[in-house]
């Protein structure tokens, strides 16, 4: 009789029930492992430490029983080839799956195209790349604005890579007005710029101040052997950028703009806009400048520094791109300082009003969002298709999103795995659905053709967006990538009713230069100051003005609590600026 003992494979499956043994090491393990805080925090919220341990011991013990039996099974030529067949069939079945789901993506998303393409509708992100513009007659393309991109992106917009970078590249339109370490913040400027939300007019003796204390240590703003007027002072060292500043206002003669951006680039995401900081920055030494200018009595030089700023917002107008556009508004409210504060001082001439309003009539945000998000659908429609091409490029994507913080693997290992195992047509899907979701809940925020905004519709429709991006396959990019532009929308209205406001009392400006003195209703200024007054666009309604006793007036939208508040400005906790989200959006001067 043979007592020679029996291969593992070959025993009987009683001998499996010695495995169950192993729960005991497993359950410890798991338990060290919920020691030890690898364990992410939505299991730890369901799951105590008994729990969780047993739960995966016993998870992992069912694993290799399973293994066990499945090894004894298949040695067996008749059980083998039956595997064999079994494989051949289910891979068929794969191949048939992939085949139909790539199909029905793709017939999808291409009837999805076709018919809103027939309502005027576009999803190519070329559609919205602004057109070639003469070489010779750019803004962007001379040689003071090439400064702003140059050590990043060459003449025909290629990606500079950052080892090839020249270090000595030296960015001429980089006009600091204050330095950015510790000394400045000792000697801080903050707040002495004024604030035309709450009637606050600039305080030029703290930048005074500034500069001829910066001198001692630093020598990098020129000053007067003896203290001059706030104005001259600042002047005086600002002048280090005087030949920048009139070189870039020849620049600006030019009549069209468009920066050499990468916009053919396989990856949108990796599209280069350094001139954008650089544009706020201009703006901002304008800014500085045009006040002084006001205050030194040299009204002539401060005009021709505020429609240099808008010429700046202007000349990226064209850039399908949201960040654009609010660089545009930033630079807007920083411009509308000093022609608040010059309208506040009667300093401004009627020609001079008239071509002020002629600029700032050209300002047209709810357009440009709705251009924006519609060039924001393609491009994200760009972005599933590259990385459908290559998934690995999924990590990039991730490490974007959440600034390079690595989500946890546990937690994200099944929406991973649907990643890199889903059919092509199901990425055809998430492009659907961006563009529904686009189409449905962003676009609508904004009506630019009545020129509403309405807080009721964006509150609506950030509840509604948000619900709709709960955790499914055909929803995974729009989770990933898709905004709630209520933000966009909400800045959008207020830059835009700005715009209106300047506009308004430009016009109630022009009146009182013509007639002594503030007009009784806006109706007055029809025709003759304004071709159109801007109606209200929180509610298309007519916005509220009336003369105040002091011989001034008050001009307002109700803002985006939608609440008449007689005037009143809402403030952040701190008192200091204006709460855009509540109270009224107001123009009105200091009381004499």
């Amino acid at each position: 009789m043979d007592e020679r003992p029996k291969s593992i494979w070959k025993k009987s499956l009683k001998g499996s029930n010695e495995l169950w043994l192993l729960l005991i090491p497993f359950t410890l393990v798991f338990a060290a492992i919920y020691a030890g805080g690898d364990v992410p925090a939505s299991l730890k919220n369901y799951l105590g430490l008994p729990a969780y341990a047993l739960l995966f011991s016993l998870f992992v013990t069912l694993l290799v029983l399973l293994a066990v039996k499945f090894f004894r099974w298949i040695f067996s030529w008749r059980n083998f080839k039956r595997f064999l067949f079994g494989c051949a069939c289910a891979a068929t079945l794969i191949a048939l799956f992939y085949a139909e789901e790539n199909w029905r993506g793709r017939h999808d998303w291409e009837r999805y195209k076709h018919e809103w393409e027939a309502r005027g509708e576009k999803f190519d992100f070329a559609d919205f790349v602004p057109p070639p513009v003469p070489a010779d007659q750019n803004f962007a393309l001379t040689p003071i604005i090439f400064t702003s991109y140059g050590q990043m992106l060459t003449r025909d917009g290629r990606m500079i890579s950052p080892d090839k970078r020249d270090t000595n590249f030296v960015n001429r339109l980089k006009m600091d007005i204050a330095r950015n370490d510790d000394w400045a913040m000792t000697h801080s400027t903050t707040n002495s710029i004024g604030d035309w939300q709450t009637t606050k007019t600039s305080d030029l003796k703290v930048w005074q101040n500034y500069y001829r204390a910066l001198a001692a240590p630093t020598n990098e703003f020129p000053v007067a052997p003896q203290p001059q007027s706030p104005a001259a002072d600042v002047l005086l060292a600002l002048s280090k950028y005087d030949p920048v500043i009139e070189e870039l206002r020849e620049a600006g003669k030019l009549p069209y703009s468009r920066f050499p951006l990468e916009y053919d680039k396989d990856d949108p995401a990796a599209i280069l806009l350094p001139h954008l900081a650089v544009l706020k920055q201009c703006s901002l030494a304008l800014q500085l400048r045009a006040l002084a200018e006001l205050q030194n009595g040299q009204t002539e030089k401060s005009f021709d520094d505020i429609k240099l700023s808008l010429r700046l917002a202007d000349s990226i107008r064209t850039e399908p791109f949201i960040i654009t556009h609010l660089v545009r508004m930033a630079i807007l409210q920083i411009t509308l300082q000093p022609i608040w504060e010059g309208l506040a001082e009667h300093k401004w001439s009627d020609a001079q009003l008239a071509e002020l309003n002629l600029e700032l009539s050209k300002l047209d945000f709810p357009a440009d969002y709705a251009h924006s998000v519609r060039s924001e659908r393609a491009y994200h429609g760009k972005i599933v298709d590259w990385i459908e091409q290559k998934r690995s490029r999924y990590w990039l994507l991730v490490d974007m999103i959440n600034n390079n913080n690595q989500p946890n693997t546990m937690e994200n290992f099944l929406e991973t795995t649907a990643f890199y195992l889903a059919p092509k047509g199901w990425f055809y899907q998430n492009e659907i659905t961006i563009a529904q979701m686009e189409q449905q809940w962003n676009l609508p925020l904004v009506d630019a053709t009545n020129r509403i905004v309405s807080p009721k519709i964006v509150e609506h429709a950030g509840t509604a967006l948000a619900s709709s991006l709960r955790p499914a396959l055909f929803n995974f990019f729009a989770r990933l990538l898709l905004p709630g532009l209520g933000n966009f929308a909400q800045k959008t209205a207020y830059a835009q009713n700005a715009a209106d406001l300047a506009r308004v009392a430009i016009a109630l400006e022009r009146y009182r230069l013509a007639h002594g003195g503030f007009p009784e209703s806006l109706e007055a200024l029809a025709a003759r100051f304004l071709e159109k007054i801007p109606h209200d666009i929180i509610n298309g309604e007519s916005l509220h003005y009336r003369r105040t006793g002091d011989g001034q007036y008050i001009l307002y939208s109700v803002g985006w609590n939608e609440t008449d508040d007689d005037g009143v400005v809402g403030l952040t906790s701190n008192g200091q600026s204006a709460d855009n989200r509540k109270g009224d959006w107001v123009w009105r001067y200091p009381a004499k």
